[in-house]
Parts: structure tokens; sequence; C-alpha cells
């Protein structure tokens, strides 16, 4: 939301609390057939892409954000060679993913065209040329309805999706229908990871339902956090594991398959942070262990004020 002095950013992090950040330039105001876009200029965290009022991606930190998506569910998994992304649009998801030199194939599906030709001509720091790889399958159609439709099985599947809000385009692939569907088309050690929402403390609703909503799903679920300051401090992300805890993994063996699969340098994570990522505070801790919220269709959840 742009609000007086005209160039300031101001974001509702909750009904009663906001964040504002300096704006140098406008690149891009716009509605697009499916969410509100804004692509800004800040004099702190560079580029930015906003979806209906919300921080989705800044230059100046996006590298934390996606670093610890991705990289918690790709070293768990023992070779990863097939994965799925639901989202993404600035290409960064697909940027890391593709790093791992044991990837063959990518299927990135985004709803939106217009946020993806939007990201790729102002936010080129973001995707890096990762969508010309040939490696990469794009599609714009409902990813809900694509994993319903294929045949296929991946290693890993990501979710990087916009936070639920009401009568938006993601709310549906928040649920225990649709978390059932991604362990049917996992392989046999796959692995999944969902962005979660803030893990603020008295903001969490979001990532509590989503962890409690995956252990009705899948045999290992492990919450953990991340602080990204453009998002207006810690978020949270979920990943569910068929077969291994990524908190058993130790520093040494982490830094081993780092060194062997992960062609590009990386800002954010190894296995020091990778073990620091799940030993989540205490309050986060207990706002799961009293969460008895299951995501359904007819009882989704909505980050607060949407």
């Amino acid at each position: 939301m742009l609000n007086a002095p005209s160039n300031w950013f101001m974001e509702f992090v909750t009904p009663d609390n906001i964040q504002q950040f300096s704006i140098k330039n406008i690149l891009y105001c716009g509605q697009s057939k499916y969410q509100r876009v804004e692509l800004l200029e800040s004099t702190l965290y560079g580029r930015c892409l906003i979806l209906d009022g919300k921080v989705q991606s800044c230059e100046a930190d996006e590298f934390i954000y996606h670093e610890a998506l991705i990289h918690p569910p790709m070293i768990l998994h023992p070779e990863p060679e097939t994965v799925f992304i639901a989202g993404g649009g600035e290409g960064a998801t697909l940027r890391e993913i593709l790093a791992h030199r044991t990837v063959k194939k990518v299927v990135m599906v985004d709803i939106d065209r217009e946020v993806i030709e939007l990201c790729k001509k102002y936010l080129p720091n973001h995707h890096q040329g990762s969508f010309e790889d040939p490696r990469l399958t794009l599609l714009h159609m409902d990813a809900r309805k694509y994993l319903e439709e294929t045949e296929e099985k991946f290693d890993v599947i990501i979710m990087d999706l916009p936070e639920p809000i009401e009568g938006g385009p993601a709310y549906l692939l928040y649920t225990r229908r649709f978390y059932e569907m991604v362990y049917s088309k996992l392989s046999e050690s796959g692995t999944f990871v969902t962005q979660s929402g803030a893990a603020i403390s008295g903001i969490t609703r979001v990532f509590t339902a989503v962890i409690n909503t995956l252990k009705q799903v899948f045999p290992i679920v492990a919450p953990y956090e991340a602080t990204v300051p453009s998002f207006g401090g810690p978020w949270a992300f979920s990943l569910a594991s068929k077969k291994v805890d990524p908190r058993d993994l130790s520093v040494e063996e982490i830094d081993r398959r780092i060194a062997s699969r992960i062609g590009a340098p990386l800002r954010f994570y190894d296995g020091t942070t990778h073990r620091g990522l799940f030993f989540v505070p205490k309050y986060l801790r207990d706002a799961v262990v009293r969460e008895t919220h299951v995501i359904t269709e007819d009882h989704p959840v909505f980050i607060p004020g949407y």
C-alpha cells in the first residue's frame, strides 16, 4: 500500500501493526487477473515485489528467504532429481533449485502469467536467467489442478505461495486435502516444504494451523523459522518428509552434501544455519502444541485482517 508521504510504502502486518520503508521509484502498479501487483524500488531493500499489499520479496534479503525455503528439503533428500514448484513467480526459488547438480527436471506452476512476465522484466537479480534453463517446464494454471491430473511423482515439492487471503489465489493450497494429494505425488523418500506466514508472537495462526494440518498427513513434520527484515520479522516454514527428519542431520553431513551438490556459493544456508533454523523459540513450540485447527476447504485459515 502506497500512502502519504508519497515516497513511503506501508504494509499492514496485522490490522493493528504496520511496517514502512521509503521508496525511490515505482516500477509498476497494476491489477493482474488474480491480484494487485506492485514493483517498487526501495532505498533500503532494493527492488521489491508486492502482491495484494504484502511484501513477497526484496533484493536485499531475498537470499535469506529463498535459501531457507529451498535448501533444507533439497539437502534432506538423498538425491533430488525431480522438483515441483507451486508459485515462485520471481524466479529466485527456481534459481536456488537449479543450483543443485542432481536436478534433472523442474515443473513450475504459477497461475499468474502477468506476475512472472513482470518479474522477468523488473527483477533480473532474482531470477538470474533461470527461466531459460532447459530443465524447466513452466506452466500457467492452478497448481492443485496440475497435481490432481499428473501421474508423475516428484522427489521434492515446494510451495512458494502468497499467504492465504480470503478470495486470493492460494488459500486452497493450505488445506488437508491438498497436503494429502502432495503426499501421494512424492517419491519414496520425498520431501515437502511450504512457507507458513509470520512467526511473530501473537500472529502465528497460519503457521501453527499449517503444522497441525501437515501432522495429519505426514509422519515427519518440522517447523522452522528465519528472520527476513523486509517481511517485518521472523518468518515461518514447514518441512514434511516421508522418511528422514531434518533435525537428525549433522552439521558435517549437511556441509558435505552442500559441497558435493550445489554449484553456486550460498550466503545464508550451511550446516550450522540448518541446525539453528529448527531450534524454534519456546513461544512457537508452545503455540504448535496448543493448536487444534485442521485446515479444510470448509474451515480455511487466513492471515489476520484479510
